[in-house]
């Protein structure tokens, strides 16, 4: 019970919905009981839970990671140039974890699943993995 999702991101500092691609995959396997782990294997990309009604939510968020972790500071020492990505995609995490109640994901009212994107545009991959009980 384990899913590779390929993403496409279009910028640099990208938040994308999953929530949609996360209950498909908990549906497809039919556990009604669980938790489903969502998780990035990149440096420069997380996995974070906030407000999906908002729009206004993910520019606050990006624009706020941008202000605390500049693409450009005189003491970075990363030979990559991207230091700031690293430093978002560790403050994001690196996983989610929710929880699956009677086949549905237990999310609140408001809250959505998001891959971030801090290095892009890039194609990325997405794990997912159902554990029941």
């Amino acid at each position: 019970m384990i899913k590779k999702i390929s993403l496409s991101t279009q910028s640099r500092d990208q938040m994308l919905e999953v929530t949609e691609e996360v209950n498909r995959f908990v549906k497809e396997t039919g556990v009604s009981e669980g938790v489903v782990y969502i998780y990035s294997p990149h440096t420069t990309a997380g996995i974070t839970i906030n407000e999906n009604a908002d729009p206004d939510v993910k520019h606050d968020m990006l624009m706020r990671w941008d202000e605390v972790y500049p693409w450009e500071h005189n003491k970075y020492r990363h030979g990559e140039g991207n230091s700031a990505s690293h430093l978002k995609a560790s403050t994001a995490g690196a996983s989610q974890v929710v929880i699956i109640h009677k086949g549905e994901l237990v999310l609140g009212t408001w809250q959505g699943i998001y891959f971030c994107e801090f290095d892009g545009p890039r194609t990325r991959n997405m794990y997912l993995k159902v554990i029941e009980g």
